[in-house]
């Protein structure tokens, strides 16, 4: 049954370019650069401004793309996506960009996030006629689209996202423009750039930095973006609050160096670190970080800790991320698979372990045990974010309490379940203290999963509540 209600989320990477005569090509490295997002499917769909031409399919980026002909999607601009899903399985015809054509018009959509009344508007849609061709959610903006009758433009698109509720970065291609759109409390990351006279769209602003792309905006929570030969132009959609910026894209899903709504991504995590050397210090010889997203955090802890920084464990990079595997049991090979420890250094010393998370426990207790059978004497497990207590709604694969080891055991258990000589985490404070520090008021994070708190929430009638 958790298998089950665990495949209702996931945690995605989008990616658009306008107006370069190798838009195809670039969006394939862009989504490279992405490819910790997603590591389940990947497709590109390029316009040459007559018709959409796609290539897309299941596994890694350089799998699906090592036979690809860029000629036979040629064109000028393009949209492409990385794909961890959980909703309707592993399936091609749920891998992104989707594709919809008619008598007149076509579109390839691609979206990050989770579209929560997705259920009731697939129901509704399937009332009025409608024949569904995929189980993904992102399929249900494409149909409410089409329905308005008005074709696709901004009044359409408006239109079909005012009826969704959720956490959601879009990107719409068509033969003659593209659109980007981001949830009215602007949960998920997207970026606006420029690649010479070309316009560039991505989840992360690592993907400008592949590609040689500057920096010019984020997308603004409740604004959809058109770009087209003209340039680019604005809509808001609905009224912007005070951001809720998904916490967890700074503490463990980002690239370190990606800037997530203007803020450093290494740089959030080292504050981290030492907010949480000042909460939680520790007797011990050194600190060792968990590769790759806790070494930030690690090497702020020791720097405010006055503890030696050491590699206790290595990454073999050619394995996939454990937290975005699509079961359990490829979790736990995953692990054994994925890290190693560094016995000359660990055997015989007291070790701050520094980890960006726990969320199920199952790597957590593998590495202290891996630690403590290389001779490490003691372990002090330390989680440079809070405890992680409540389902997420918007996009990550975190949907039951029954799976978050927080929501159903104490600290102290914790520590005892995963083997560790101690664990502490970083307060609620502390987190937002590290990432929102020193910025202005229109910035803030979502830490629904670690408070309870949830900044959008579905009233009786399958509407969005935001909540300030």
């Amino acid at each position: 049954m958790l298998a089950e209600m665990k495949g209702i989320n996931e945690e995605c990477g989008v990616f658009g370019i306008w107006g370069h005569e190798k838009a195809a090509e670039l969006t394939y490295y862009g989504l490279h650069s992405m490819q910790h997002r997603g590591q389940e499917g990947a497709g590109v769909v390029a316009s040459d401004g007559k018709q959409l031409k796609a290539h897309k399919g299941l596994g890694l980026v350089n799998d699906v793309f090592k036979q690809a002909d860029f000629s036979e999607i040629s064109g000028a601009s393009a949209v492409g996506h990385v794909r961890y899903s959980t909703q309707g399985g592993k399936v091609f015809e749920n891998v992104q960009p989707l594709v919809f054509k008619s008598q007149t018009e076509g579109m390839a959509l691609a979206h990050n996030g989770n579209i929560m009344n997705a259920k009731y508007l697939r129901g509704e849609l399937e009332g009025q006629g409608s024949i569904l061709q995929t189980s993904s959610d992102t399929e249900v903006l494409a149909h409410l689209i089409k329905r308005t009758g008005l074709g696709i433009n901004e009044t359409s698109i408006t239109e079909a996202i005012n009826k969704i509720t959720g956490a959601y970065a879009f990107v719409i291609l068509t033969e003659d423009k593209m659109y980007a759109a981001l949830d009215p409390s602007g949960i998920r990351p997207l970026s606006i750039g420029r690649l010479g006279d070309a316009y560039v769209v991505a989840s992360e602003t690592c993907a400008f930095d592949q590609i040689g792309a500057t920096f010019e905006r984020e997308v603004l929570p409740g604004e959809l973006v058109t770009i087209s030969d003209e340039g680019i132009a604005s809509t808001r959609f609905a009224m912007r609050g005070r951001r809720k910026m998904c916490a967890m894209e700074y503490v463990y899903l980002s690239r370190p160096d990606s800037d997530v709504n203007e803020v450093n991504v290494h740089a959030s995590r080292k504050r981290m670190g030492k907010e949480l050397a000042k909460e939680s210090p520790a007797e011990a010889d050194m600190v060792i970080g968990v590769p790759d997203s806790s070494i930030s955090a690690a090497i702020g802890y020791a720097e405010a800790s006055g503890l030696p920084y050491e590699m206790g464990i290595i990454k073999n990079r050619y394995v996939g991320r454990t937290f975005i595997q699509p079961s359990q049991e490829l979790r736990e090979q995953g692990v054994k698979l994925k890290l190693a420890p560094v016995r000359g250094i660990v055997t015989g010393k007291r070790i701050v372990m520094i980890d960006d998370s726990i969320v199920r426990g199952t790597t957590s207790k593998r590495i202290v045990r891996m630690l403590k059978k290389a001779g490490a004497a003691e372990v002090h497990v330390r989680i440079a974010s809070p405890l992680i207590q409540h389902p997420c709604y918007y996009g990550i694969d975190m949907s039951t309490h029954d799976e978050l080891i927080a929501a159903n055991h104490s600290i102290d258990e914790i520590s005892e379940i995963i083997g560790a000589n101690s664990v502490a985490y970083l307060s609620e404070t502390g987190l937002e203290t590290a990432i929102v520090k020193d910025k202005t008021i229109h910035q803030g994070i979502c830490m629904a999963c670690m408070t309870g708190n949830y900044p959008v929430k579905e009233n009786s009638d399958q509407e969005a509540v935001y909540r300030g």
